[in-house]
């Protein structure tokens, strides 16, 4: 890769700043055309819009992974239905309300319920959870991160209590879309979930991942200009780590340098945006996260599962589950974060709408 700037990609990234949009080609030739300075460049804008709107916070999101049942079958996904290699778990409801209780000790004032697709875990059982959440802890933020469901369903999780839904939609390229799930699932299924969520009035959370199998720069310039258009308040990206029990085993990894670039695309596209530094980020480098906020991210999601469960959620290979990743280890996550600069905020973290 280059050491230099040329003209075109400079120009390119300033008017991403000033505009918040390219067309797919000048994305294409901005995502082909990176270079060490490029990134440089890129990202002191980034953290420059990062600070104007969100200041010098970090906002902490406990993770609790409820359950690893899932229904689908994703080529990607560690936890797919057919892995039968895969060591199963749910959690209860009191499980998950004592991590709540653990995570609020910690300071943490938003919690994030991830799961697979698990049938097990009906409108009225999440429902019912939500309310115990929200009554127990009413000044924190609830997150849901479990799928492709009816609207009437997340209409249904809504009025009980939920505040936010995570829903990446992996890719925005249709023939992409289908080399990495299986017949039973498609784009336009997901982004209709998407924009259900939006609808209803969840704060919503959209994503891709950075290097998955055939990904093209075409795919990801259609990737940036779907999520310009959904505009959700969080977009969590992350590299493609692969896992050694699904059809994907032998794929190549994608790049910490590929997956840092696009989230400083991301910061001056949607300056609004809360971006996570994500977990995947610390699996493939020991600084990930930190130099992930050093590119414009500002949310970390320790993990506030219970220690037996969390190697249990393994979507991919070598995912860090002790550690600075666990919750527990909240002195040692706070002076990661200050050492880039930046402070953890005990607060919901909500998005903060208006212009940049």
């Amino acid at each position: 890769m280059s050491e230099y700037i040329t003209p075109d990609i400079r120009a390119l990234i300033d008017r991403l700043e000033q505009e918040q949009l390219l067309t797919k080609d000048e994305f294409v030739r901005l995502i082909s055309g990176r270079s060490k300075a490029a990134s440089e460049y890129l990202f002191e804008k980034a953290q420059r819009i990062r600070q104007r709107i969100y200041g010098q916070d970090v906002y902490i999101r406990g993770l609790i992974e409820f359950t690893n049942y899932c229904r689908n079958d994703c080529y990607y996904c560690g936890i797919r239905r057919s892995n039968e290699k895969a060591e199963r778990y749910r959690l209860t409801q009191a499980q998950i309300l004592n991590c709540c209780r653990l995570g609020y000790q910690l300071g943490f004032r938003t919690f994030v319920l991830q799961g697979g697709e698990d049938a097990v875990c009906s409108d009225v059982w999440m429902s019912d959870l939500i309310r115990q959440i929200k009554r127990e802890f009413p000044d924190c933020a609830l997150t849901l991160s479990v799928g492709e469901r009816c609207r009437d369903t997340y209409q249904t999780w809504f009025d009980a209590g939920a505040d936010r839904y995570l829903l990446r939609h992996e890719t925005a390229d249709d023939a992409h879309y289908r080399k990495l799930h299986p017949a039973g699932l498609s784009l336009e299924n997901r982004k209709r979930c998407l924009y259900d969520l939006k609808d209803i009035g969840y704060q919503t959370g959209s994503g891709f991942m950075v290097g998955s199998p055939y990904q093209t720069a075409d795919c990801l310039a259609q990737d940036l200009l779907f999520l310009h258009k959904l505009h959700p308040e969080m977009v969590g990206i992350g590299p493609f780590i692969p896992h050694h029990d699904t059809p994907f085993a032998d794929q190549t990894a994608g790049t910490l340098e590929l997956t840092l670039f696009l989230l400083g695309i991301l910061r001056l596209m949607l300056p609004n945006a809360l971006l996570p530094a994500t977990t995947a980020l610390g699996t493939i480098s020991p600084r990930g996260r930190e130099l992930g906020l050093l590119a414009g991210a500002n949310v970390v999601m320790p993990n506030l599962s219970p220690s037996g469960v969390r190697k249990k959620y393994l979507l991919y290979d070598n995912k860090i589950c002790t550690g600075d990743e666990a919750a527990e280890c909240r002195l040692c996550l706070e002076n990661r974060i200050r050492s880039v600069g930046y402070e953890i905020a005990v607060s919901r973290g909500d998005y903060r709408p208006g212009s940049p």
